[in-house]
């Protein structure tokens, strides 16, 4: 179904060419001033301009069309057009406030399909009110639609998103939260829309840090059959290794190569032999790789996010090579100092772009080589339409070369959008990077301990809990990990943010846990419904939704009804913060209706049906909404 701002715009449209006006200046949006109107147009400001008119004449025009009124702009300008110079909102010498029907008319009668008001205001805007009739019906047709009257796009696309990133060899930490939780969002979003939408991990797991583990590996166990050149029988099927020894053997390697060089031409050395393919050495890498991305896998999973992909830099490697010599061919590639590199700068520049380096001096590819690659790989097997990549935004200059380079030698196409979300900081109070206690880096899974037990304590200390010890422990791995990630999501991405246990726990504000309590309070009045006798089914279709009867009642339509909106700009923009904004709004607005509504002693049974229709479409709307997010909600708290 159509948003509910296009339905509004259509009926401008309409207005403004009736009145000889181009339909672009019918541009609805929010209005700015809630106490004034609902929404508002100021397109009347730009069609002046245009026409050589006052604002305030097109406005008055459009509103006579809009509402078959009598406007007459010489002295219905609610707000304006007085010698004392008052503006608009104020009341004028005739006593007539902004928003409010004028003598002349300009207010749309109650038979309007759209509006229940439309005011023309000095300097020029037309301030809108919808019909609650209207937004009655619009509740309704939400409810019966297939994704709640979420439009599918005319034109799906196939949507590559870039999140993960994590090391193989190396433990989860509190650096790989926000990619993870970000790109996941982004990828359910895409996919709800109806996009064909692909999340890859792009695994660290080609490079140094692979010699690095080897040749510790040589010095720990040298008796491994690995390590014996005439060894001429099968591979064990077994690692060498667990992931706990792993996550030991790489940090210690890498201690160890930055004050003996032996051991680090060592691993250089073997770094090479492995990626020409030394049998030995791509066993131990396929080890590496199975033990890793185990745990990978259950890590990630503890975060609920997944990946379709879980490709890494290994599989770029054999595209390098041709991709090298296309853009040496190409005469993009040229030797600078004995290493090849591609110009990127380009005259619009405002800010210098230095070239890109594709392969060192010594012959060994960059990560820029290995993007790239990856990217002819993409191509080849998905024709993405649009990537997206999240990743730190300290990387940013890196992948601005990266995408210059990819449009430069023709391997995607000049209007493919190539995003880069580069995202803050994750810091504590400090201000600095968020650490343990001890001052290190903490293991995610360390986090989501910590964020649980919070969690856990707040239910136990709640005199009025109705929740087991164990259905406790239960329902605080929900609300911790609804804290962890809503806290962060909550925050535009490419902001620093703080992040603070106490607050983020906190079941009230703007946390995760305030937006589940509102879920389960729905869901308890439901309940409580049933129990009393009352009949609803899940999405409660069976229920006619009336119009409001308060303006509490009505706030929460209006917001629900913004729901197809902010799905599509939350992606369109790449901001999930917007869907926490959103769903922290009308949980708001749900609240303030629960507080000044007797939903279930309700005395009329068709405006109780009513209730329970729109709060069960709330409901659905919020649920939809964190699962965007990748939060699921408890049934109780």
């Amino acid at each position: 179904m159509k948003k509910i701002l296009d339905l509004m715009e259509q009926e401008l449209k309409q207005a403004f060419e009736a009145c000889g006006y181009e339909a672009k200046f019918a541009k609805v949006v929010l209005s700015n001033r809630p106490d004034l109107c609902e929404y508002q147009c100021n397109g009347a400001m730009a069609a002046a301009k245009a026409y050589k008119k006052k604002p305030i004449d097109i406005a008055a025009a459009v509103v006579e069309k809009l509402t078959g009124a009598s406007a007459d702009a010489s002295g219905a300008q609610a707000g304006g057009g007085n010698p004392s110079g008052a503006q608009a909102g104020s009341a004028d010498a005739a006593g007539i406030q902004a928003g409010s029907a004028d003598a002349a008319g300009i207010q749309a009668g109650s038979a309007h399909p759209v509006f229940s008001e439309a005011v023309a205001v000095m300097p020029g805007f037309i301030n809108l009110k919808v019909s609650g009739q209207f937004l009655a019906e619009y509740m309704q047709g939400m409810a019966a639609a297939d994704k709640l009257g979420l439009e599918a796009p005319a034109k799906p696309e196939t949507v590559m998103v870039d999140y993960g990133g994590a090391n193989v060899a190396k433990p989860l930490h509190v650096g790989h939260l926000r990619a993870a939780i970000i790109g996941e969002s982004i990828k359910r979003m895409g996919r709800f829309l109806g996009h064909n939408t692909i999340g890859d991990v792009h695994l660290g797991d080609w490079g140094l840090q692979m010699g690095l583990i080897i040749e510790e590996l040589r010095d720990r166990k040298p008796g491994l059959v690995y390590f014996d050149e005439a060894f001429t029988g099968e591979f064990p099927a077994e690692a060498p290794f667990t992931i706990s020894e792993l996550e030991e053997i790489y940090p210690a390697a890498s201690a160890k190569s930055k004050t003996d060089e032996a051991f680090k031409e060592r691993a250089h050395q073997a770094t090479l032999k492995l990626q020409k393919g030394y049998a030995p050495y791509r066993a131990i890498w396929q080890h590496i790789m199975s033990v890793s991305v185990e745990d990978l896998k259950k890590n990630y999973s503890n975060l609920n996010v997944e990946f379709d992909l879980w490709k890494g830099e290994s599989d770029a490697e054999p595209y390098i090579a041709d991709m090298i010599q296309m853009l040496v061919d190409k005469g993009l590639a040229y030797e600078s100092q004995g290493a090849l590199v591609v110009d990127v700068a380009e005259e619009t520049d405002t800010k210098e772009i230095p070239p890109c380096l594709i392969r060192k001096s010594d012959g060994a590819s960059l990560y820029a080589t290995s993007d790239l690659a990856t990217i002819v790989e993409r191509e080849q097997d998905f024709h993405p339409d649009r990537y997206i990549y999240v990743v730190d935004k300290r990387q940013g200059m890196h992948f601005e070369q990266v995408f210059r380079v990819a449009k430069k030698a023709g391997i995607v196409k000049q209007d493919t959008p190539m995003i880069f979300l580069g995202f803050g900081t994750m810091n504590g109070r400090d201000g600095k990077p968020f650490k343990t206690r001890e001052g290190g880096v903490m293991r995610l899974e360390t986090l989501i301990a910590e964020i649980n037990e919070a969690v856990y304590a707040r239910i136990m200390e709640d005199e009025e809990r109705t929740v087991s010890e164990e259905e406790a422990r239960r329902t605080a791995g929900i609300v911790g990990l609804a804290a962890l990630k809503y806290g962060d999501l909550s925050n535009q991405a490419v902001k620093d943010y703080v992040f603070d246990i106490e607050r983020f726990t906190a079941f009230s504000g703007n946390t995760g846990p305030y937006i589940l309590y509102t879920i389960v309070r729905i869901k308890s009045i439901l309940n409580k419904y049933r129990e009393n006798g009352g009949i609803v089914s899940e999405e409660a279709l069976e229920k006619d939704i009336l119009p409001a009867a308060n303006d509490s009642e009505k706030a929460l339509m209006l917001l629900i009804s913004r729901y197809n909106e902010v799905l599509e700009s939350g992606f369109s923009e790449t901001a999930p913060h917007k869907i926490c904004q959103y769903i922290y709004e009308l949980s708001n607005a749900f609240n303030s209706f629960y507080h000044e509504t007797k939903i279930l002693t309700e005395p009329d049974e068709a405006r109780k049906d009513s209730f329970i229709g729109l709060i069960t479409l709330a409901r659905r709307v919020l649920e939809t909404c964190i699962g965007l997010l990748g939060i699921e909600a408890p049934d109780r708290m």
